[in-house]
């Protein structure tokens, strides 16, 4: 497991994109884009966004609190949080 301070953009964009695709199959993130509200776009209940949460933080090693939910919003934000 990566340490998260060290993670690349890459790194983070697939720990993000495997999270995603565990809770959701058949996303299509492409459509979904960088920007996009993944929230609404992917129809994430708040227990799919929990386990989002969940794998995001096992799978990085991150310490995600629900304070910094917010900053989980798009793939973009994602992967700022997690190259930060």
């Amino acid at each position: 497991m990566p340490d998260p301070t060290t993670l690349t953009d890459d790194q983070a964009r697939e720990a993000v994109t495997a999270a995603l695709l565990r809770i959701v199959p058949d996303a299509d993130l492409d459509e979904v884009g960088d920007d996009g509200a993944l929230r609404a776009e992917l129809e994430l209940d708040s227990l799919d966004f929990l386990g989002f949460v969940e794998q995001l933080s096992a799978s990085t090693g991150a310490r995600i609190d629900e304070d910094d939910y917010p900053a989980l919003r798009t793939m973009r934000s994602c992967i700022a949080f997690l190259t930060r």
